[in-house]
């Protein structure tokens, strides 16, 4: 799939290709990081109605964006405040994704741009974001586009396993 990549807010008509994203996303990006039987397991159905879901819910709050590619989801971003429950003020990137057979190929970078570009615009000082510490890929990503680590590490717990999570952060224009 070729042509130009187009960043559009998310309708909710868009869970099940989220959704498909995300799934085919969670599979490659966390292989061998995270319990391989924990990965099969997912499902685009079941994940589609949590999309569906935190949509209806946080739809007001978070800005969900997607990003096409000849009319297609091929990718999708989430941003809104920082979780931590600091007072910084601070917004936070809580996912992006690209289909895996879209990596390098400028999907990530254009739902990064737009992400930024919402957040500044959103009147956020900073973007924080959380990312495994092993999964090499993503943090070089996340480094190109001028996040840093800012030596936070946690667990996160999934299907039994502990895995570690070092969070990022970016200055944001004024």
């Amino acid at each position: 799939m070729s042509g130009a990549v187009r960043v559009r807010d998310m309708v909710e008509a868009d869970c099940e290709a989220v959704a498909e994203v995300r799934v085919r996303g969670w599979r490659f990006a966390y292989d061998g990081l995270i319990p391989a039987w924990y990965l099969r397991a997912m499902t685009v159905e079941a994940d589609a109605a949590t999309r569906r879901q935190h949509f209806a819910r946080d739809g007001a709050l978070h800005t969900h964006l997607v990003a096409e590619r000849a009319g297609t989801v091929v990718g999708w971003a989430c941003h809104g405040p920082n979780r931590d429950g600091s007072a910084t003020g601070d917004g936070e990137l809580y996912a992006l994704y690209a289909r895996p057979d879209q990596l390098s190929t400028g999907v990530g970078r254009a739902l990064m741009d737009e992400t930024v570009a919402r957040a500044t615009a959103e009147g956020y000082p900073a973007l924080r974001l959380w990312v495994v510490r092993d999964n090499v890929r993503a943090r070089r990503f996340y480094e190109r586009a001028g996040f840093v680590p800012d030596g936070a590490e946690e667990p996160w717990h999934v299907a039994g396993v502990t895995v570690p999570e070092v969070r990022y952060v970016r200055r944001l224009a004024a």
